[in-house]
């Protein structure tokens, strides 16, 4: 099994990576395979709707999303991470995420969802909701923890002295793991849950 993490902040080895360290630490203690993907300090424009990518299979911009898309396809797991900038995340990352949800025709039902946020002090939770969306569209199940995933720190390398938001990333990162291994054990056995065709309803027609 397989978990892709994408860490939305420009600082190297900053308060989100120590989050992020801290998820793989359990992870590989469970067997699970990492692979962080960082992209916050990359040039990565927003989508302009052009749906260039429904007809090539990938987006028009060939860049690091297209680069990452084959490897969202293989992991059984995603966790986006971001710093909170005015209650909301990165904008490199939300152009990332944009256009790599929307250009890739693969299926991401039943793959694990985990959003994780950092933050001196507020918008983490609004932030925590942002990226969520991301997954609660495609029918991917997200995981939680003991609280909200979240992790303070301003300075790089404050968030080490955050206890309990550590904490919480190492339960997040046992409880997708729990959730991996149970929906792994459930395809097998039962397979997908069936999909219904899509009933496209515009509001206006």
């Amino acid at each position: 099994m397989k978990v892709l993490m994408i860490n939305g902040s420009p600082r190297k080895e900053g308060n989100t990576a120590i989050a992020l360290q801290e998820m793989e630490k359990i992870f590989q203690a469970e067997g699970i395979e990492v692979e962080t993907v960082s992209i916050g300090g990359k040039d990565i424009r927003g989508c302009i709707a052009c749906g260039q990518c429904h007809a090539k299979g990938k987006c028009v911009f060939d860049d690091l999303v297209n680069e990452t898309a084959p490897k969202f396809a293989a992991c059984d797991g995603l966790v986006v991470a971001s710093p909170v900038y005015y209650a909301s995340a990165n904008g490199t990352l939300i152009s990332f995420l944009d256009r790599l949800f929307y250009s890739t025709p693969f299926d991401k039902t039943m793959k694990v969802g985990a959003s994780v946020v950092v933050a001196r002090r507020g918008g983490l939770s609004a932030t925590f909701d942002e990226l969520n969306k991301y997954f609660t569209i495609c029918g991917m199940p997200v995981a939680s923890s003991q609280y909200w995933n979240g992790v303070h720190g301003r300075e790089k390398g404050e968030a080490a002295q955050d206890a309990e938001g550590l904490q919480t990333m190492r339960t997040l990162a046992r409880n997708m793991t729990f959730l991996l291994k149970s929906i792994a054990l459930g395809k097998a056995q039962y397979g997908l849950p069936e999909q219904e065709p899509f009933q496209r309803t515009n509001f206006i027609r």
